[in-house]
């Protein structure tokens, strides 16, 4: 599979580029292709971006990481909308970013930093191309988030919330709110007697049969494992902040007094720091 002797040649290279030829890399073990990425990682730093060798770590990283996107992609086949090909050529992009980024000093598995980038860029496509009629971002991301507020609402009022009540728990106007459901009739919905397997079958069983409840952990499992390398790249003061403010839920006043700093740094702090994870977490 691999000759380690041999050396990737171009005009310029040195001893610094040698790597493992890899001449079908997209068919390396997970296991083995978890160590050459380290390999790959160390040198790509090391070489010129634009030259052959360059390109070659990187093409090399791309392909023995490709079964993280065919991994993360199996979640989304029953999603609806687009072909597992177009899901698996932009859970690839996110796959190429997280390469681009990834610095083994962090000493975090590539693999955990890089699943929730391939999974944000996935997400991205379905928020993009599951409508329907054009709609605004703004719009898309309300109505999403009148979904999540109506099914809570539901349980805590013991019935369906009003436009008054989701205004008030989501701190929007009811104008916005109205035309956050009207937004909603723009998004793609398939048909409850579609067969299950989507074959276009009539035997079997059609989607009504099988449809559940969503968790609502779910969503809450996907962020917190998209934050993790994220919490991991900050600095130390930087995660103590955070652990103080949402871990043991400090007021800002109160991780002053412990930093021995004003009020107005912790807030700037902390305004810089959530701003560095949403960014992140945004890809």
């Amino acid at each position: 599979m691999t000759e380690t002797a041999k050396r990737v040649d171009s005009p310029g290279s040195t001893a610094e580029a040698e790597l493992p030829w890899i001449e079908e890399a997209g068919k390396v073990a997970p296991r083995d292709a978890r160590a050459l990425s380290k390999v790959f990682f160390d040198r790509l730093r090391e070489l010129e971006e634009g030259t052959p060798e360059h390109q070659y770590a990187r093409n090399t990283l791309i392909e023995m990481n490709h079964s993280l996107v065919q991994f993360a992609a199996r979640r989304f086949r029953n999603k609806g909308s687009g072909e597992m090909e177009d899901i698996l050529q932009v859970g690839t992009i996110g796959l190429i970013k997280a390469i681009d980024r990834f610095d083994l000093s962090r000493e975090v598995e590539f693999s955990s930093f890089a699943i929730p980038y391939i999974v944000g860029e996935i997400k991205r496509f379905f928020r993009d191309t599951s409508w329907a009629v054009r709609v605004p971002r703004r719009l898309q991301e309300l109505r999403a988030e009148i979904a999540r507020c109506k099914e809570n609402l539901t349980l805590v009022l013991d019935r369906d919330p009003t436009v008054k009540d989701l205004a008030a728990h989501l701190r929007v106007s009811e104008d916005e709110i109205v035309e956050g459901l009207v937004a909603t009739n723009g998004y793609i919905a398939d048909s409850l007697d579609a067969p299950a397997d989507g074959v276009g079958s009539t035997e079997g069983r059609g989607l009504a049969d099988i449809l559940g409840a969503e968790d609502p952990e779910l969503e809450k499992f996907e962020n917190l494992h998209s934050l993790a390398p994220l919490l991991g790249a900050l600095d130390e003061r930087d995660r103590r902040i955070i652990e103080m403010r949402f871990g043991r839920e400090l007021t800002q006043s109160e991780i002053a007094a412990e930093l021995g700093v004003s009020q107005m740094q912790v807030s700037r702090l902390l305004a810089k720091i959530l701003h560095t994870l949403r960014a992140g977490m945004n890809g």
